[in-house]
């Protein structure tokens, strides 16, 4: 959009304050609404998409009253999306705002000092469920297609926003930008840059990590804790294993060489995040446990499964823990032994640093905060690679930041 014409900045003017503050007051209103949870909270989305609308119709070719091309594409009852588009002068050359979601996470009110679900002002702060996640970029990029759609600047490109359903949880397919990506409702977005406008943060977002979900359960036998030498303790095998398991991730997956150029935080990691078992008295040594965790690399199943087979080998030179802690018991033929398994795993993206999109997001970045770090961080956001995977060069692949 900045290359269309020098004077873009002129035409849209600075960001009319009141106008968007009184549309983030009603769509934190809302977000009691549009909390995510299923099964026991699923948003209504189009509560949301109901004031994007009023904003926009007005000037779209809908009421006659603009040039501003408004769909609402809904797949699911009261989980609409919204795609808008402002139209250029050159076939083919487009630029775009993806992932305005418009669900937020939960909140409970009583963990708040103010009420989450109504936005309030605290100098120069606006606080409220979905100021910076994300109903304050909706209600930014709102006010940016009103602007343009108002103003009518010459440009070259056509300026596509698409406000998404359902972002903040993955149980319930085919509601937002993975059904409008099958649909091909995005296919002409691959030809431009693309911004996703989702980090609560003034800095430019580059990279993302992959994500495998892991499950190690740990099967022993089950005893009185009074006679724990006729035990195998699972829990205890299940932490001297993940330590072995942990120790020889990060000796095979070492620091990626580009990890400082990206401004990745944290290398890969491979971590226990839950820990379940079957339930029992305190005096009773359960028979099995589960661990389940994550970890950042995606090419990563094999060598774990190794390990773990390694593990069940020789089981007994594993680390024990005091006199009576064992993990054979030779005398009832026992052996206590692992198994991993794998959920859905979750790609990770890497900007172009190269691209036209990069630095004049950078550029921006700097003039308005007055300093440019871009950063990448190891959490996973499944619908952006999936939208680089399905269409787009990596070479246009960017985020935004809020």
């Amino acid at each position: 959009m900045a290359s269309s014409c020098p004077c873009v900045k002129d035409w849209l003017g600075e960001l009319d304050k009141q106008s968007f503050t009184a549309l983030l007051s009603k769509l934190i209103g809302e977000s009691k609404f549009v909390q995510n949870n299923p099964p026991d909270l699923i948003p209504e989305e189009d509560r949301i998409v109901k004031h994007v609308l009023d904003s926009l119709l007005p000037f779209s070719t809908t009421t006659g009253g603009g040039p501003l091309v408004v769909r609402h594409v809904s797949y699911h009852p009261n989980r609409g999306n919204v795609i808008v588009e402002y139209p250029g002068t050159v076939p083919g050359k487009v630029l775009s705002f993806v992932g305005m979601h418009m669900d937020v996470v939960t909140a409970d009110p009583s963990d708040w000092e103010f009420d989450p679900f109504s936005m309030s002002i605290d100098g120069d702060k606006l606080r409220g469920r979905g100021t910076t996640d994300c109903l304050g970029h909706v209600a930014l990029v709102t006010e940016l297609m009103k602007r343009l759609g108002e103003t009518k600047p010459n440009l070259k490109s056509t300026v596509v926003a698409v406000f998404i359903a359902s972002e903040e949880n993955s149980s319930i397919t085919g509601v937002g930008v993975d059904a409008l990506v099958k649909d091909g409702l995005l296919n002409k977005l691959k030809d431009g840059p693309l911004f996703w406008i989702d980090t609560a943060d003034k800095q430019p977002c580059i990279g993302t990590g992959g994500m495998i979900p892991w499950n190690l359960k740990v099967t022993g036998k089950l005893f009185h804790s009074g006679l724990p030498h006729k035990a195998i303790n699972p829990l205890e095998l299940a932490m001297e294993a993940l330590k072995v398991i942990q120790s020889r991730f990060y000796r095979d997956f070492p620091p990626h060489p580009k990890e400082e150029i990206y401004g990745f935080a944290t290398p890969s990691t491979m971590k226990p995040t839950q820990w379940s078992y079957p339930g029992g008295g305190i005096n009773q040594i359960p028979y099995e446990c589960t661990i389940s965790g994550d970890v950042s690399v995606t090419d990563v199943m094999k060598k774990l499964e190794g390990y773990v087979s390694d593990i069940n080998e020789n089981i007994e030179k594993l680390d024990s823990r005091g006199p009576v802690s064992k993990y054979v018991l030779p005398d009832e033929n026992l052996r206590g032994r692992l198994g991993i398994s794998f959920n859905e795993a979750s790609g990770g993206v890497a900007c172009n640093l190269e691209s036209r999109g990069f630095h004049v997001l950078c550029k921006a970045t700097e003039e308005i905060v007055g300093h440019v770090k871009p950063y990448s961080i190891t959490g996973t956001l499944p619908l952006i690679r999936e939208l680089q995977v399905t269409f787009l060069p990596i070479s246009s692949q960017l985020f935004s930041s809020g």
